[in-house]
């Protein structure tokens, strides 16, 4: 019987030998190692259980967001069952992997944050200055009208933007990727963020009239 059968509430058999809780517990981590190498959905689902606070709480602790830590962790745990034959155990324990992926992961959800918040600024230019308690909320409605903006642009604009600052990519990079001319995605991306810039502007003078 598999030791990761424990955290399903089976008991494991009698041991004739004397324990640690340290020695179980590297045991029983030593074969959820093997059976995420297996392809053992059972052994992926205690992992998930055994280390998935523990990947939750390094997100939410560098994102301070609790929605983008459970967005993090499903990431993590989804990589790891992907990338399982990437997982060598003479390397180092499953755990110290998991954590490995976490924080590559935090990094990633850092990078896309300050893709969109970069995406704000460029197509936001509010000169006025506000008294900090105003710029948090401020910055909420900004990220509703640029998400609203976008969805009402052309299909293409839409597209180029969304490759070019949630994607991070080039122009040469968005022309590859969709077939169209390098000349069209520039257009696409400067009058988008025209469009961009004219909508959110137009919401925030719609706002201030409420």
């Amino acid at each position: 019987m598999s030791t990761y059968t424990r955290s399903a509430g089976v008991r494991p058999p009698l041991s004739t030998g004397v324990r640690t809780p340290s020695a179980e517990k590297r045991l029983y981590e030593d074969d959820l190692a093997r059976g995420l190498r297996a392809a053992d959905e059972n052994a992926f689902a205690a992992t998930y259980r055994h280390w998935g606070p523990l990947v939750h709480t390094m997100a939410a602790r560098s994102l301070g967001d609790t929605y983008e830590a459970e967005d993090v962790t499903q990431q993590v745990f989804l990589g790891a069952w992907r990338g399982r034959d990437g997982f060598h155990p003479e390397r180092g324990s499953l755990g110290a992997w998991l954590v490995g992926i976490t924080r590559r992961k935090i990094i990633d959800a850092l990078a896309a944050r300050t893709r969109r918040l970069t995406l704000i600024d460029s197509v936001a230019h509010f000169a006025d200055p506000q008294p900090p308690e105003e710029r948090v909320s401020d910055a909420v409605l900004d990220r509703v009208l640029l998400a609203d903006a976008l969805s009402r642009l052309p299909r293409h604009q839409r597209e180029v933007l969304c490759m070019a600052f949630y994607d991070d990519l080039t122009h040469a990079q968005i022309a590859e990727r969709t077939g169209m001319p390098l000349g069209t995605v520039k257009s696409h991306s400067r009058r988008g963020l025209h469009q961009l810039r004219h909508g959110i502007e137009s919401g925030r003078a719609e706002e201030s009239t409420a």
